[in-house]
């Protein structure tokens, strides 16, 4: 983690009728949540508008910016947020919103965690960064026994919805043990929170606005490998997609291929290898959201294809691909061409001069394939 130099005491005190007041009398431009049925008709639409060409870390600023611009209780917090993150995504945003709203927090993750969940119960709309994903463990209780469990333990009287926790995840070349962690999985098994990997620009800044209205806790994972080097053209305005959506990238009727992060992009290599090299259509799925995740799409897929891997940077025991595989079998057994097969990282410690051979690279892949189609 980096060293913060300075911590910026927030001058924005916890008032939860005054909380209220501004939202109910200042926010009149505030959109309703995305309620669209399909990822595609609600990408569609959002792509219909104003756009500009923009990394993953500026679709990052970009949502964040938006939100803030619209929402006076909006607040954003973490460590060296305030001169923009290690990864910039909050660059920008303290000059034009000041002091009190995007602020330093201490080197304390279980920290930042519970004051983001007091800002949320008190009605505030709290983004919360925590600066590694290898670092959010200190925060587990918090998230998982607290903001998870916030809305049920009171009966619904009371939430910690508007709560979202940014984290940077997955590997990045030369991250090794404390730098490289996707930790999805841990999450997952935690009713109450919902979980999002963003795998580009566009989908970076639907989903994070989507986290961000939601009334539930999310943890919003950004594979900070894609920060710099996932460009696409993005729309300029409010833009939200539906979270529990997957998204289908590549089309096909012989194998489903099924991931999130930075492995839609490996997948999307193996797809034109398998077309190019055995004839095989692939058709990949972008999971999007780990929770809830969209059991629709993927059984569709496989009743289809009848044959399904499924690949994730994290180790294989425990993996969210573990969960899939499971429904998969339940749901689609007797669509079934072949065991559901899966491609992930070992169950090593992530390791530095090693990463190339722990990563599922599209070389594993398209071995699982060609072993998938003479099942």
């Amino acid at each position: 983690m980096a060293f913060t130099s300075k911590i910026v005491r927030p001058l924005f005190f916890i008032d939860r009728q005054r909380i209220i007041k501004i939202k109910n009398c200042q926010c009149t431009n505030i959109m309703p949540s995305a309620t669209l049925s399909s990822f595609s008709e609600a990408y569609s639409l959002g792509m219909s508008g104003n756009k500009t060409k923009l990394n993953m870390y500026q679709a990052i600023t970009s949502a964040l910016d938006n939100t803030m611009a619209t929402d006076p209780t909006a607040v954003v917090f973490g460590e060296d947020v305030a001169f923009g993150g290690v990864f910039r995504c909050s660059v920008g945003l303290q000059e034009k919103y000041g002091k009190d709203r995007v602020f330093n927090t201490p080197l304390c993750e279980q920290g930042i965690a519970g004051f983001a969940i007091g800002m949320a119960a008190a009605g505030a709309t709290a983004v919360a960064e925590i600066q590694f994903a290898d670092y959010i463990f200190p925060a587990f209780d918090q998230i998982v026994n607290e903001a998870a469990k916030y809305r049920y333990r009171s009966g619904n009287l009371f939430d910690c919805g508007r709560l979202t926790i940014r984290t940077p995840c997955g590997a990045v070349g030369h991250g090794a043990l404390y730098h490289s962690q996707s930790p999805e999985a841990y999450f997952s098994h935690t009713p109450g929170l919902k979980i999002v990997v963003a795998s580009g620009a566009i989908n970076a800044k639907g989903l994070l606005s989507a986290c961000i209205e939601d009334k539930d806790p999310c943890l919003f994972l950004e594979p900070k490998v894609l920060y710099r080097s996932s460009i696409e053209e993005v729309p300029t305005d409010r833009f939200v997609l539906p979270l529990g959506k997957a998204q289908i990238v590549i089309p096909g009727n012989d194998l489903t291929l099924i991931g999130w992060g930075t492995q839609i992009h490996v997948l999307k290599e193996v797809a034109e290898l398998a077309k190019k090299q055995f004839q095989v259509n692939c058709e990949v799925i972008d999971l999007l959201t780990i929770l809830p995740w969209d059991q629709e799409t993927v059984c569709n897929s496989v009743k289809k294809t009848g044959r399904v891997i499924i690949s994730h940077e994290a180790p294989l025991t425990s993996g969210f691909g573990a969960e899939l595989a499971a429904t998969i079998q339940e749901a689609c057994f007797l669509h079934l061409e072949a065991p559901v097969q899966r491609v992930t990282g070992f169950d090593t410690p992530f390791p530095h001069v090693y990463e190339p051979f722990y990563l599922p690279t599209k070389w594993r892949c398209l071995q699982a394939v060609q072993e998938i189609i003479k099942y």
